[in-house]
């Protein structure tokens, strides 16, 4: 009974458009992730902010993607 409706839930949302469908998709995703970590959540933060203010610091360099693309791209051919 079950994978008849998972089924059927299947082929309508497969006749979505497509920015329904992507939403669905997240919403979905998002529902397999539990409730939220506060504590996660608030090291991120940080993180992100400690990152940002390193960024904007004279020491460091910022690269775009292209160039850390390529980088890595050598050090993996590197034995």
């Amino acid at each position: 009974m079950a994978s008849m409706i998972v089924e059927r839930l299947r082929n309508e949302a497969l006749n979505l458009p497509h920015a329904e469908r992507a939403e669905l998709a997240c919403r979905l995703v998002q529902s397999l992730a539990g409730p939220a970590d506060p504590a996660a959540a608030r090291t991120r933060g940080s993180e992100t902010l400690r990152r940002l203010a390193e960024a904007a610091s004279e020491d460091t360099q910022v690269i775009d993607r292209a160039e850390f693309s390529r980088y890595m791209r050598e050090r993996m051919d590197q034995p």
